[in-house]
């Protein structure tokens, strides 16, 4: 590697103990990334490195999916578009369209992580720079963090309806409360935080076994609490429109536009783990069989389970007389042991996968990105883990204010870092990255820019991320100032950021080109427009110790 040489040590007592060391001691798995002698080990670890093995088929990648969808947060969108006020026809349309959209999108975040088998984070070294890339990582990080606490939380809810029903005295600790939280949801959130942390720390063979279990269980116990509901209410008092009867009825124009809102609420909701989705795409075999594991994931998951949602949501009303578009809640309504225990259970393992899916893994390696040689993949997962649990989620999740002035500040953002790495990738590298020159400090490293930034990168995310924060942010001030209401403009901001920063990041890059495309060469590019580029590196490469010293004396 151009600026670095190696050098190694025959003793290896000499070698310093690393935090990896002590994780392989304890009997744990260490990253199965292939470690270079010219990786710089400030930008490189076992956890970031390009992957030994990519093993991961459909139905891993399938599975990732359930366990995003299949959630208390799924449940309740998918039960909200229904009750949009337009017809049950119009609301598959809608979601149809919009979750075909998603499975695009996800495809195109897939495939350079697919290709080279490194994590989000390592990817936007090649689009805003060595050091740029910290960026986009700590924005998703600090998002992912606060979420984490949350789902946590609403987990910790369904674990407590379990103690409340079975543990005798267990009433005595909902009032004693600390932090605004009672002592029994302290309990809760305590033993859900401690599973998940077990679970995250036995690494991502343990997590992809419990994901492919995680998705199809919760399914099981979804289509029984449907067929008893509708056993209870009678099939001819389902009905597919969970919508106000006595709203006026809509024209084509209003109509028209529900649609369109149902189409942004469910890429809205995707947003994060279409981001997040290259971490996981890494360890896909091949770009074909994520592919397929996204068409089954998505299009074909989220129809059946929007269906299987709206069919129980409907008899609830019919059974219990009101709408009820809780699970957890409808779960509790049928007040019978079994009922709760598997009920609650089942919404624990739902929310706990989806946690681990969407909150965990990404920031663990974004934390991870900023320091490689400091802080590893398990340690990056602590951050947020510790993190989460400072931002006292429970006392301000209920206040839609705060969440809109907070993270919805920051989730502005994902639209514009989405369009940045397509446009990164696709239009200025022609899907075309040398990996180990992501791996590099030197000055003359393909991807150092300028001081390690991309200033196209940082100048689009800017012009693309001031006005989508300004559409997501201020049309709720207006309104709550009772000036006037375009609030219905952030079911669209992931669009509007998206498309901004796909377009600002190509026009600075026609004006002022930075991003290498290597063209006319061959040796160590993983080039994404060739079906049978799988990955940079070997089947089987010779992997080097993390621990063999570099000496940085011509790195700057």
């Amino acid at each position: 590697m151009e600026g670095t040489h190696v050098t190694s040590t025959q003793d290896p007592a000499a070698a310093p103990t690393k935090p990896q060391d002590i994780v392989e001691a304890a009997g744990m798995p260490v990253g199965s990334g292939n470690m270079k002698p010219g990786y710089d080990p400030r930008l490189a670890n076992e956890d970031l490195a390009p992957l030994r093995k990519q093993k991961w088929n459909s139905y891993n990648i399938f599975a990732f999916w359930m366990s995003d969808v299949h959630s208390v947060g799924g449940y309740v969108t998918a039960g909200s578009l229904f009750a949009l006020g337009i017809a049950a026809w119009q609301v598959l349309v809608a979601l149809i369209v919009g979750i075909v959209i998603v499975q695009v999108f996800t495809n195109l975040v897939a495939k350079p992580s697919q290709k080279t088998g490194v994590p989000y984070p390592v990817v936007n070294r090649a689009v805003f720079g060595i050091k740029g890339a910290n960026i986009p990582a700590v924005i998703r990080g600090i998002i992912a963090i606060a979420w984490y606490g949350v789902q946590t939380f609403l987990a910790a809810q369904s674990l407590n309806i379990i103690f409340l029903k079975f543990v005798p005295g267990t009433e005595n600790l909902v009032e004693p409360s600390f932090l605004g939280l009672s002592a029994l949801g302290w309990i809760s959130y305590a033993i859900l935080w401690v599973a998940q942390v077990a679970l995250f720390w036995n690494g991502m063979e343990v997590i992809r076994r419990f994901i492919d279990w995680a998705g199809p269980a919760v399914y099981v116990v979804m289509i029984v609490l449907a067929v008893y509901l509708v056993s209870q209410a009678g099939w001819e008092n389902v009905s597919f429109d969970l919508s106000d009867p006595n709203q006026p009825a809509l024209g084509f124009w209003g109509a028209t536009g529900l649609m369109f809102m149902a189409i942004g609420i469910v890429i809205s909701y995707f947003s994060g783990p279409m981001l997040n989705f290259g971490d996981f795409a890494r360890y896909g075999k091949s770009f074909a069989a994520v592919k397929r594991g996204n068409f089954w994931g998505l299009p074909v998951n989220f129809l059946f389970f929007s269906l299987l949602v709206v069919v129980t949501a409907s008899a609830t009303v019919p059974v219990f007389g009101e709408l009820i578009t809780d699970p957890i809640h409808t779960v509790e309504r049928i007040d019978t042991p079994v009922a709760i225990l598997l009920g609650g259970l089942t919404f624990v393992t739902a929310t706990v996968g989806i946690n681990i899916v969407a909150n965990f893994i990404s920031p663990a390696f974004d934390f991870s990105n900023v320091a490689p040689h400091r802080i590893s993949w398990r340690m990056g997962g602590m951050i947020a883990a510790v993190g989460s649990v400072f931002l006292l989620p429970w006392n301000w999740y209920s206040n839609a204010t705060a969440i809109h002035y907070s993270l919805g500040l920051l989730a502005a953002l994902i639209g514009p870092l989405f369009g940045l790495l397509i446009a990164g990738y696709y239009i200025a590298a022609k899907q075309r990255i040398k990996t180990d020159e992501m791996f590099t400090m030197s000055e003359q490293g393909a991807y150092w820019y300028k001081n390690g930034y991309n200033p196209n990168a940082v100048r689009a995310l800017l012009w693309a991320g001031i006005p989508t924060i300004v559409l997501a942010v201020f049309p709720k001030m207006f309104a709550d100032l009772g000036l006037f209401d375009v609030s219905w403009i952030g079911n669209f901001t992931w669009f509007i950021g998206c498309g901004l920063g796909y377009l600002f990041f190509v026009f600075f890059e026609k004006q002022d080109p930075q991003v290498p495309t290597f063209d006319g060469e061959t040796e160590g590019i993983s080039d994404g427009t060739i079906v049978s580029a799988v990955s940079t590196v070997d089947p089987e490469p010779s992997a080097i110790s993390g621990e063999i010293p570099v000496e940085h004396s011509a790195v700057k």
